[in-house]
Protein backbone atom coordinates (compact mmCIF):
# COMPACT_ATOMS: atom_id res chain seq x y z
CA UNK A 1 0.00 0.00 0.00
CA UNK A 2 1.06 3.61 -1.28
CA UNK A 3 1.39 6.26 1.60
CA UNK A 4 -0.60 9.15 0.36
CA UNK A 5 0.21 12.77 0.41
CA UNK A 6 -1.89 13.33 3.19
CA UNK A 7 -0.93 10.83 4.82
CA UNK A 8 3.16 11.96 4.48
CA UNK A 9 2.31 15.53 5.30
CA UNK A 10 0.77 14.24 8.03
CA UNK A 11 3.82 11.62 9.63
CA UNK A 12 6.11 14.70 8.43
CA UNK A 13 4.73 17.19 10.75
CA UNK A 14 4.65 14.63 13.97
CA UNK A 15 8.22 13.36 13.19
CA UNK A 16 9.80 16.50 12.04
CA UNK A 17 8.73 17.82 15.96
CA UNK A 18 11.88 17.50 18.37
CA UNK A 19 14.11 15.45 15.58
CA UNK A 20 16.88 14.06 17.60
CA UNK A 21 20.41 14.99 16.78
CA UNK A 22 19.51 18.39 15.45
CA UNK A 23 20.62 21.18 17.50
CA UNK A 24 23.61 23.03 16.33
CA UNK A 25 24.58 20.18 13.76
CA UNK A 26 21.74 21.55 11.78
CA UNK A 27 22.89 24.81 11.56
CA UNK A 28 26.02 23.76 10.51
CA UNK A 29 25.16 20.93 8.77
CA UNK A 30 26.24 21.99 4.79
CA UNK A 31 29.27 23.95 6.02
CA UNK A 32 32.91 22.05 5.51
CA UNK A 33 33.81 20.42 8.51
CA UNK A 34 30.49 21.02 10.35
CA UNK A 35 29.71 18.07 12.72
CA UNK A 36 33.89 18.37 14.09
CA UNK A 37 33.19 22.30 14.36
CA UNK A 38 30.81 22.25 17.29
CA UNK A 39 32.79 20.37 19.69
CA UNK A 40 36.18 18.72 18.91
CA UNK A 41 37.99 22.11 19.70
CA UNK A 42 39.92 20.45 22.50
CA UNK A 43 41.28 23.61 24.59
CA UNK A 44 42.06 20.88 27.41
CA UNK A 45 38.57 22.66 29.38
CA UNK A 46 35.47 20.43 30.23
CA UNK A 47 33.68 23.33 29.64
CA UNK A 48 34.63 24.07 26.22
CA UNK A 49 32.15 20.97 25.52
CA UNK A 50 29.67 22.59 27.13
CA UNK A 51 29.27 20.02 29.26
CA UNK A 52 28.86 17.48 26.72
CA UNK A 53 31.41 14.26 26.48
CA UNK A 54 34.01 13.54 28.29
CA UNK A 55 36.82 16.33 27.46
CA UNK A 56 39.72 16.05 25.49
CA UNK A 57 41.53 12.87 24.16
CA UNK A 58 45.30 11.70 26.21
CA UNK A 59 47.55 10.38 23.81
CA UNK A 60 48.50 6.89 24.88
CA UNK A 61 51.84 5.91 25.70
CA UNK A 62 51.21 2.36 24.29
CA UNK A 63 50.69 3.91 20.92
CA UNK A 64 46.92 2.33 20.44
CA UNK A 65 44.06 4.20 21.40
CA UNK A 66 43.64 8.04 23.27
CA UNK A 67 41.00 8.12 25.55
CA UNK A 68 39.34 11.04 27.91
CA UNK A 69 40.56 11.13 31.37
CA UNK A 70 39.36 8.28 33.58
CA UNK A 71 38.86 6.07 30.77
CA UNK A 72 41.16 2.73 29.98
CA UNK A 73 40.99 0.37 27.84
CA UNK A 74 41.94 -3.37 27.45
CA UNK A 75 43.03 -5.53 24.01
CA UNK A 76 40.66 -8.63 23.99
CA UNK A 77 42.01 -10.52 20.93
CA UNK A 78 44.68 -9.14 18.84
CA UNK A 79 45.05 -10.74 15.30
CA UNK A 80 48.51 -12.58 15.47
CA UNK A 81 48.79 -12.14 18.59
CA UNK A 82 45.85 -14.36 20.35
CA UNK A 83 44.95 -17.65 19.81
CA UNK A 84 41.76 -19.54 19.22
CA UNK A 85 40.85 -22.30 21.60
CA UNK A 86 42.43 -24.41 18.67
CA UNK A 87 45.77 -23.02 18.70
CA UNK A 88 45.90 -20.79 15.63
CA UNK A 89 45.91 -17.43 15.82
CA UNK A 90 43.29 -14.77 15.89
CA UNK A 91 41.77 -14.00 12.33
CA UNK A 92 42.50 -10.35 10.91
CA UNK A 93 40.33 -7.32 9.85
CA UNK A 94 37.92 -7.38 12.79
CA UNK A 95 34.26 -5.56 11.66
CA UNK A 96 31.11 -5.75 12.98
CA UNK A 97 30.26 -7.28 16.44
CA UNK A 98 27.67 -7.38 18.91
CA UNK A 99 27.26 -8.40 22.40
CA UNK A 100 25.11 -11.69 24.10
CA UNK A 101 24.92 -12.25 27.85
CA UNK A 102 26.66 -15.70 28.04
CA UNK A 103 26.15 -18.33 30.47
CA UNK A 104 28.17 -17.95 34.37
CA UNK A 105 28.10 -14.01 34.06
CA UNK A 106 30.39 -14.19 30.72
CA UNK A 107 29.82 -12.01 27.73
CA UNK A 108 29.62 -13.47 24.35
CA UNK A 109 31.00 -11.50 21.01
CA UNK A 110 30.17 -12.35 17.75
CA UNK A 111 33.03 -10.52 15.56
CA UNK A 112 33.04 -10.39 11.70
CA UNK A 113 36.70 -10.35 9.63
CA UNK A 114 36.30 -8.66 6.52
CA UNK A 115 38.14 -10.57 4.64
CA UNK A 116 37.94 -10.96 0.37
CA UNK A 117 38.96 -13.82 -1.87
CA UNK A 118 41.43 -16.58 -1.62
CA UNK A 119 42.25 -17.62 1.93
CA UNK A 120 45.83 -17.36 0.33
CA UNK A 121 46.10 -13.69 0.11
CA UNK A 122 45.56 -13.68 3.85
CA UNK A 123 48.20 -14.29 6.40
CA UNK A 124 45.18 -15.07 9.12
CA UNK A 125 42.39 -16.01 7.63
CA UNK A 126 39.41 -17.73 9.53
CA UNK A 127 40.12 -21.06 10.02
CA UNK A 128 38.45 -23.73 8.53
CA UNK A 129 36.68 -25.66 11.13
CA UNK A 130 35.73 -28.81 10.66
CA UNK A 131 31.38 -28.67 10.17
CA UNK A 132 31.51 -24.86 9.90
CA UNK A 133 32.83 -24.02 6.48
CA UNK A 134 30.68 -22.84 3.89
CA UNK A 135 33.22 -22.83 1.28
CA UNK A 136 37.09 -23.43 1.92
CA UNK A 137 38.12 -21.18 -1.01
CA UNK A 138 36.81 -17.86 1.25
CA UNK A 139 39.02 -16.30 3.98
CA UNK A 140 36.66 -14.50 5.93
CA UNK A 141 33.63 -15.30 8.57
CA UNK A 142 33.20 -15.08 12.35
CA UNK A 143 35.01 -15.51 15.42
CA UNK A 144 33.26 -16.05 18.79
CA UNK A 145 34.74 -14.13 21.81
CA UNK A 146 33.71 -15.15 25.64
CA UNK A 147 34.98 -12.69 28.23
CA UNK A 148 34.71 -13.93 31.35
CA UNK A 149 33.77 -11.98 34.78
CA UNK A 150 37.82 -12.75 35.88
CA UNK A 151 39.02 -11.24 32.66
CA UNK A 152 39.82 -14.47 31.31
CA UNK A 153 39.16 -14.92 27.21
CA UNK A 154 38.26 -17.48 24.84
CA UNK A 155 37.68 -17.07 21.30
CA UNK A 156 36.14 -19.84 18.41
CA UNK A 157 35.15 -20.03 15.70
CA UNK A 158 31.71 -19.37 14.79
CA UNK A 159 31.66 -19.72 10.74
CA UNK A 160 34.00 -19.69 7.99
CA UNK A 161 34.16 -19.69 4.45
CA UNK A 162 32.83 -16.71 4.28
CA UNK A 163 33.26 -13.62 2.14
CA UNK A 164 33.88 -10.14 3.26
CA UNK A 165 32.34 -10.61 6.51
CA UNK A 166 31.72 -6.64 6.56
CA UNK A 167 28.86 -5.60 9.40
CA UNK A 168 25.85 -7.49 9.95
CA UNK A 169 23.33 -7.17 12.93
CA UNK A 170 22.36 -9.22 16.16
CA UNK A 171 18.48 -10.59 16.47
CA UNK A 172 15.71 -10.25 18.95
CA UNK A 173 16.49 -14.10 19.86
CA UNK A 174 20.16 -13.55 20.82
CA UNK A 175 21.81 -14.40 17.42
CA UNK A 176 24.09 -12.82 14.94
CA UNK A 177 23.61 -12.40 11.34
CA UNK A 178 26.71 -11.99 9.53
CA UNK A 179 26.30 -10.18 6.18
CA UNK A 180 29.10 -11.02 2.85
CA UNK A 181 30.17 -7.59 1.10
CA UNK A 182 31.04 -9.48 -1.61
CA UNK A 183 28.89 -11.44 -4.19
CA UNK A 184 31.18 -13.21 -6.19
CA UNK A 185 29.69 -16.38 -8.08
CA UNK A 186 31.25 -19.73 -7.44
CA UNK A 187 34.22 -19.74 -10.49
CA UNK A 188 35.11 -16.02 -10.26
CA UNK A 189 37.97 -15.41 -7.68
CA UNK A 190 38.67 -18.73 -6.53
CA UNK A 191 35.06 -19.17 -4.92
CA UNK A 192 33.64 -22.50 -4.97
CA UNK A 193 30.21 -21.13 -4.14
CA UNK A 194 27.87 -18.09 -5.05
CA UNK A 195 28.56 -15.28 -2.14
CA UNK A 196 26.98 -12.24 -1.55
CA UNK A 197 24.38 -13.51 1.28
CA UNK A 198 23.45 -13.49 5.32
CA UNK A 199 24.00 -16.16 7.66
CA UNK A 200 23.03 -16.99 10.84
CA UNK A 201 25.85 -17.64 13.77
CA UNK A 202 24.33 -18.09 17.21
CA UNK A 203 26.87 -17.48 19.98
CA UNK A 204 25.81 -19.82 22.48
CA UNK A 205 24.63 -23.29 20.91
CA UNK A 206 28.13 -23.97 18.57
CA UNK A 207 26.17 -27.33 17.16
CA UNK A 208 23.68 -24.75 15.96
CA UNK A 209 26.33 -23.22 13.76
CA UNK A 210 27.50 -26.56 11.86
CA UNK A 211 26.64 -26.63 8.21
CA UNK A 212 25.96 -22.85 7.32
CA UNK A 213 23.19 -22.40 5.39
CA UNK A 214 23.13 -19.14 3.58
CA UNK A 215 20.03 -17.01 3.93
CA UNK A 216 19.27 -16.92 0.02
CA UNK A 217 15.63 -14.89 1.25
CA UNK A 218 17.62 -11.50 2.02
CA UNK A 219 19.11 -11.00 -1.35
CA UNK A 220 22.53 -11.87 -3.40
CA UNK A 221 24.36 -8.77 -2.92
CA UNK A 222 27.03 -6.87 -1.10
CA UNK A 223 25.21 -6.83 1.85
CA UNK A 224 26.28 -4.36 4.87
CA UNK A 225 23.93 -4.48 8.20
CA UNK A 226 21.08 -5.97 8.97
CA UNK A 227 18.33 -5.50 11.95
CA UNK A 228 14.77 -6.70 12.95
CA UNK A 229 12.10 -4.94 13.94
CA UNK A 230 11.06 -7.19 16.62
CA UNK A 231 7.05 -5.95 16.78
CA UNK A 232 6.35 -6.18 13.11
CA UNK A 233 8.84 -8.53 11.76
CA UNK A 234 10.33 -6.78 9.19
CA UNK A 235 14.41 -7.08 8.62
CA UNK A 236 15.53 -3.93 6.92
CA UNK A 237 19.48 -4.29 5.20
CA UNK A 238 21.87 -2.29 3.68
CA UNK A 239 23.81 -2.25 0.65
CA UNK A 240 27.41 -0.63 0.20
CA UNK A 241 28.10 -1.15 -3.71
CA UNK A 242 28.54 2.16 -6.47
CA UNK A 243 27.70 2.33 -9.87
CA UNK A 244 25.23 2.55 -9.47
CA UNK A 245 24.73 3.40 -5.61
CA UNK A 246 23.60 0.76 -3.41
CA UNK A 247 19.81 0.35 -1.89
CA UNK A 248 18.26 0.04 1.56
CA UNK A 249 15.72 -2.89 1.66
CA UNK A 250 13.20 -4.31 4.05
CA UNK A 251 12.31 -8.13 4.08
CA UNK A 252 8.93 -8.93 4.89
CA UNK A 253 8.66 -12.66 6.48
CA UNK A 254 5.89 -15.01 4.75
CA UNK A 255 2.63 -14.89 6.78
CA UNK A 256 2.65 -16.51 10.18
CA UNK A 257 6.36 -17.43 10.26
CA UNK A 258 7.56 -17.10 13.95
CA UNK A 259 11.07 -16.09 14.51
CA UNK A 260 13.14 -17.80 16.78
CA UNK A 261 16.58 -19.81 17.22
CA UNK A 262 17.16 -22.06 14.05
CA UNK A 263 14.09 -20.66 11.97
CA UNK A 264 15.00 -19.20 9.34
CA UNK A 265 17.27 -22.25 8.38
CA UNK A 266 13.53 -23.78 7.76
CA UNK A 267 12.64 -21.40 5.10
CA UNK A 268 12.84 -21.70 1.50
CA UNK A 269 15.18 -19.49 -0.70
CA UNK A 270 12.42 -17.23 -2.32
CA UNK A 271 10.32 -17.10 1.08
CA UNK A 272 8.76 -13.62 2.06
CA UNK A 273 9.26 -10.53 -0.15
CA UNK A 274 12.29 -8.04 -0.16
CA UNK A 275 11.65 -4.78 -1.53
CA UNK A 276 13.61 -1.16 -2.35
CA UNK A 277 12.76 2.26 -1.60
CA UNK A 278 10.85 4.53 -3.50
CA UNK A 279 10.99 7.87 -1.41
CA UNK A 280 9.35 11.15 -1.93
CA UNK A 281 8.91 14.60 -0.30
CA UNK A 282 6.44 16.48 1.69
CA UNK A 283 5.12 17.73 -1.69
CA UNK A 284 5.12 14.55 -3.33
CA UNK A 285 8.49 15.36 -5.29
CA UNK A 286 10.78 11.56 -6.35
CA UNK A 287 13.85 11.50 -4.31
CA UNK A 288 16.64 9.76 -6.34
CA UNK A 289 19.17 10.05 -3.70
CA UNK A 290 19.74 10.62 -0.23
CA UNK A 291 22.18 13.34 -0.73
CA UNK A 292 20.07 15.19 -1.78
CA UNK A 293 18.66 15.87 2.04
CA UNK A 294 21.20 19.08 3.12
CA UNK A 295 18.96 20.14 6.05
CA UNK A 296 19.09 18.43 9.49
CA UNK A 297 15.51 17.24 10.21
CA UNK A 298 14.71 16.28 6.36
CA UNK A 299 11.78 14.11 6.59
CA UNK A 300 10.97 11.64 3.23
CA UNK A 301 8.08 9.48 3.08
CA UNK A 302 8.89 5.60 1.76
CA UNK A 303 7.01 3.40 -0.17
CA UNK A 304 8.36 -0.20 -0.85
CA UNK A 305 9.09 -1.34 -4.26
CA UNK A 306 9.23 -5.44 -4.87
CA UNK A 307 13.18 -6.28 -5.98
CA UNK A 308 12.78 -8.68 -9.32
CA UNK A 309 15.43 -11.19 -8.71
CA UNK A 310 16.65 -11.30 -5.24
CA UNK A 311 19.66 -13.73 -6.21
CA UNK A 312 20.50 -11.61 -8.80
CA UNK A 313 21.19 -14.84 -11.11
CA UNK A 314 22.28 -12.09 -14.21
CA UNK A 315 21.79 -8.82 -12.97
CA UNK A 316 22.81 -7.00 -9.58
CA UNK A 317 19.84 -6.50 -7.72
CA UNK A 318 20.57 -2.15 -7.70
CA UNK A 319 20.92 -2.67 -11.26
CA UNK A 320 17.09 -4.26 -11.67
CA UNK A 321 15.93 -0.98 -11.56
CA UNK A 322 15.35 1.88 -13.96
CA UNK A 323 15.78 5.55 -13.03
CA UNK A 324 13.02 6.73 -10.88
CA UNK A 325 11.66 3.36 -9.51
CA UNK A 326 13.63 3.60 -6.66
CA UNK A 327 15.65 5.66 -4.31
CA UNK A 328 19.74 5.08 -3.92
CA UNK A 329 22.66 6.22 -1.71
CA UNK A 330 26.29 5.98 -1.56
CA UNK A 331 27.80 4.16 1.27
CA UNK A 332 24.93 2.38 3.33
CA UNK A 333 26.89 0.73 5.86
CA UNK A 334 26.26 0.59 9.96
CA UNK A 335 22.51 -0.17 11.06
CA UNK A 336 21.20 -0.16 14.56
CA UNK A 337 17.79 -0.85 16.23
CA UNK A 338 16.46 1.76 18.98
CA UNK A 339 13.95 4.06 19.87
CA UNK A 340 11.06 1.93 17.79
CA UNK A 341 13.09 2.27 14.04
CA UNK A 342 16.56 1.69 12.36
CA UNK A 343 19.35 3.97 12.42
CA UNK A 344 20.96 3.91 8.93
CA UNK A 345 24.48 5.36 7.89
CA UNK A 346 25.41 6.57 4.44
CA UNK A 347 29.07 7.12 5.01
CA UNK A 348 30.07 9.78 2.58
CA UNK A 349 28.87 11.06 -1.16
CA UNK A 350 31.07 12.71 -4.06
CA UNK A 351 30.75 12.80 -7.86
CA UNK A 352 28.73 9.56 -8.00
CA UNK A 353 26.12 11.03 -5.96
CA UNK A 354 24.21 14.37 -6.37
CA UNK A 355 25.11 16.36 -3.68
CA UNK A 356 28.84 15.65 -1.91
CA UNK A 357 28.73 15.14 2.28
CA UNK A 358 31.41 13.45 4.57
CA UNK A 359 28.08 11.63 6.06
CA UNK A 360 24.89 11.07 6.58
CA UNK A 361 22.81 9.37 9.67
CA UNK A 362 18.95 8.73 9.04
CA UNK A 363 16.22 6.84 11.04
CA UNK A 364 13.62 4.78 9.78
CA UNK A 365 10.59 4.74 11.36
CA UNK A 366 8.71 1.97 10.21
CA UNK A 367 5.13 3.08 12.20
CA UNK A 368 5.12 6.20 10.03
CA UNK A 369 7.23 4.66 7.04
CA UNK A 370 9.50 7.94 7.40
CA UNK A 371 13.17 8.34 7.23
CA UNK A 372 14.47 11.89 8.72
CA UNK A 373 17.70 13.08 8.65
CA UNK A 374 19.34 13.20 11.90
CA UNK A 375 23.21 13.59 11.46
CA UNK A 376 25.30 15.32 8.84
CA UNK A 377 28.69 15.55 8.30
CA UNK A 378 29.87 18.38 6.18
CA UNK A 379 32.91 17.92 3.77
CA UNK A 380 36.01 17.30 5.69
CA UNK A 381 38.68 19.79 3.89
CA UNK A 382 41.53 18.46 6.25
CA UNK A 383 41.28 14.86 7.33
CA UNK A 384 44.71 14.78 8.48
CA UNK A 385 44.27 17.38 11.56
CA UNK A 386 42.50 16.27 14.11
CA UNK A 387 39.51 17.47 15.54
CA UNK A 388 37.27 16.55 12.60
CA UNK A 389 34.66 13.64 12.09
CA UNK A 390 34.01 12.37 8.43
CA UNK A 391 32.90 9.08 7.02
CA UNK A 392 30.85 7.18 9.47
CA UNK A 393 30.53 3.32 9.12
CA UNK A 394 29.17 1.63 12.37
CA UNK A 395 26.98 2.85 14.69
CA UNK A 396 25.27 1.94 17.90
CA UNK A 397 22.59 3.26 20.36
CA UNK A 398 24.02 4.33 23.24
CA UNK A 399 22.53 3.40 26.54
CA UNK A 400 23.75 6.93 27.46
CA UNK A 401 21.69 8.72 25.12
CA UNK A 402 22.18 9.65 21.48
CA UNK A 403 25.07 7.77 19.41
CA UNK A 404 28.03 6.29 19.49
CA UNK A 405 29.89 6.14 15.86
CA UNK A 406 32.95 4.08 14.28
CA UNK A 407 34.86 6.39 12.02
CA UNK A 408 35.89 4.77 8.67
CA UNK A 409 37.15 8.17 7.15
CA UNK A 410 40.57 9.75 5.56
CA UNK A 411 43.26 10.68 7.81
CA UNK A 412 42.89 10.22 11.74
CA UNK A 413 39.98 7.67 12.95
CA UNK A 414 37.97 8.75 16.10
CA UNK A 415 34.83 6.70 17.95
CA UNK A 416 32.66 9.68 18.60
CA UNK A 417 29.64 10.63 20.21
CA UNK A 418 26.08 12.30 18.92
CA UNK A 419 23.81 13.59 21.47
CA UNK A 420 19.98 13.70 20.95
CA UNK A 421 19.82 17.05 21.26
CA UNK A 422 22.87 16.87 18.23
CA UNK A 423 26.09 18.10 19.78
CA UNK A 424 28.67 15.67 19.16
CA UNK A 425 31.98 14.60 21.40
CA UNK A 426 34.88 12.82 20.84
CA UNK A 427 35.26 9.28 22.69
CA UNK A 428 38.38 7.70 20.90
CA UNK A 429 41.58 8.51 18.66
CA UNK A 430 43.53 5.54 16.56
CA UNK A 431 46.91 6.12 17.57
CA UNK A 432 48.30 3.30 15.71
CA UNK A 433 50.04 4.10 12.83
CA UNK A 434 49.76 0.99 10.47
CA UNK A 435 51.67 3.97 7.84
CA UNK A 436 55.11 5.77 7.81
CA UNK A 437 56.19 8.22 10.04
CA UNK A 438 56.25 10.82 7.18
CA UNK A 439 52.91 9.27 5.62
CA UNK A 440 50.87 8.32 8.75
CA UNK A 441 47.91 6.01 7.67
CA UNK A 442 45.63 4.80 10.41
CA UNK A 443 42.73 2.20 10.20
CA UNK A 444 39.18 2.48 10.73
CA UNK A 445 37.38 1.62 14.01
CA UNK A 446 34.57 -1.28 13.39
CA UNK A 447 32.74 -3.05 15.94
CA UNK A 448 31.48 -0.45 18.24
CA UNK A 449 28.82 -1.96 20.58
CA UNK A 450 28.55 -1.78 23.98
CA UNK A 451 27.95 -4.17 27.13
CA UNK A 452 24.66 -5.50 27.72
CA UNK A 453 24.95 -4.36 31.29
CA UNK A 454 26.19 -0.55 29.42
CA UNK A 455 29.43 -0.75 31.33
CA UNK A 456 31.82 -1.62 28.76
CA UNK A 457 31.89 -0.02 24.98
CA UNK A 458 33.83 -2.44 22.61
CA UNK A 459 35.37 -1.32 19.44
CA UNK A 460 37.94 -2.59 16.99
CA UNK A 461 40.85 -1.29 14.94
CA UNK A 462 40.17 -3.29 11.55
CA UNK A 463 43.88 -3.48 10.86
CA UNK A 464 45.51 -5.50 11.85
CA UNK A 465 42.33 -6.45 14.02
CA UNK A 466 42.29 -5.63 17.54
CA UNK A 467 39.32 -5.69 19.59
CA UNK A 468 39.27 -3.48 22.57
CA UNK A 469 37.07 -2.88 25.77
CA UNK A 470 36.72 0.70 26.88
CA UNK A 471 35.75 1.28 30.48
CA UNK A 472 35.15 4.78 32.20
CA UNK A 473 32.77 7.11 33.57
CA UNK A 474 30.12 6.30 31.43
CA UNK A 475 27.26 9.39 31.92
CA UNK A 476 23.77 10.28 30.47
CA UNK A 477 24.87 13.35 27.93
CA UNK A 478 22.99 16.41 28.74
CA UNK A 479 20.69 17.23 25.89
Amino acid sequence: MSLTRRDFARNSAITGAGVALAGSVGALGSAPNALASTDAESTGEAAAYGGVGYGPLIPDPEGILALPAGFKYRVITYSGKTKLESGEYTPSNHDGTATFDGPRGTTLLVNNHELKGPRANWKYPVPLTEGLVYDPAAAGGCTVVEVRPGGQVAEWVGIAGTSTNCAGGSTPWGTWLTCEENSDKAGTNGMTKDHGYVFEVDPIDRRANRDPKPLKFFGRYDHEAVVIDPKRGHAYLTEDAASPNGLFFRWTPPKGFEYGRGKFRTLADDAGVLQAPKCFDSGGKFIDDLSRATKIGTVYGVDWVDVPDRDAKTTPVRKQFAAGEITRARKLEGMWWGDGGAYIVSSYARAESPVQHDGQVWFYDPKRRTLTLKVLLGVNPDPAKDGAFDGPDNITVSPYGGLVIAEDGEGIQHLFGATDSGRTYPIARNELNIGTEEEPEYSEFTGVTFSCDGRTLYANIQTPGIMLAITGPWKRQRR
